[in-house]
């Protein structure tokens, strides 16, 4: 796993990100709801521009597509700009970075991407979005051959509620070490974290039984 070319990284941040990223994005929200209390979060809501709401919506439903095409990264692109510019440091903008990053990411641009991240990261007062771009920047440290830096990354403190991805991420900068007994009992320990939280974590056991291939044949 350590020798993995920068193409062969590449391609593992963009699976991480189709698989992980606008689920995550687009249940953010959600997250601050819980955090906020829901009466303070509809307040909330119903002080912010109704304009961001729909701009940011329409962001959402473009992003959900697999593949964008030219017109629809051109579109997803102007309403970035438009959230970020407009609404300054509401959730909405914040949101609208993290999918600017997603974007980057499919089309190759790891600088652009973690552009976008390191912005949020070092500005937003949430912990579970700014825990989201300390992740997303970690995987793409992993890619560019840096995986100490992902690790002190990781040391972030990051929410809770991705303590499992937190962990798979974590198992991915050990392999990328090659330090195999670290990454294994990160992956255990992302998988537990997931069925204790109930949730989804695609990929994690194809990583651990691939760990284990490569050692039988070592």
């Amino acid at each position: 796993m350590a020798d993995r070319s920068e193409e062969e990284q590449l391609e593992v941040v963009k699976r991480w990100w189709k698989e992980n990223g606008t689920s995550l994005i687009a249940g953010a929200a959600l997250a601050a709801a819980g955090v906020f209390g829901w009466h303070t979060w509809q307040d909330y809501q119903e002080g912010q521009s109704e304009a961001a709401s729909v701009r940011y919506q329409q962001l959402v439903n473009i992003a959900m597509a697999n593949e964008l095409d030219e017109q629809q990264t051109a579109s997803a692109r102007e309403l970035i700009s438009e959230l970020t510019d407009d609404y300054g440091k509401t959730l909405y903008a914040e949101l609208a970075l993290l999918m600017d990053a997603r974007l980057a990411v499919q089309q190759d641009n790891l600088d652009e991407a973690k552009a976008s991240l390191e912005q949020v990261a070092n500005d937003s007062s949430r912990r579970y979005v700014q825990s989201l771009a300390w992740l997303r920047l970690a995987r793409i440290e992993v890619a560019n051959g840096d995986p100490e830096a992902a690790l002190s990354l990781l040391d972030e403190p990051i929410s809770e509620a991705l303590a499992a991805q937190q962990a798979d991420v974590r198992g991915d900068a050990y392999a990328a070490l090659g330090q195999a007994e670290q990454a294994r009992s990160a992956w255990q320990n992302a998988l537990e974290l997931a069925e204790n939280q109930n949730q989804t974590l695609y990929g994690v056991q194809f990583k651990l039984d691939d760990l284990g291939a490569e050692e039988a044949t070592q």
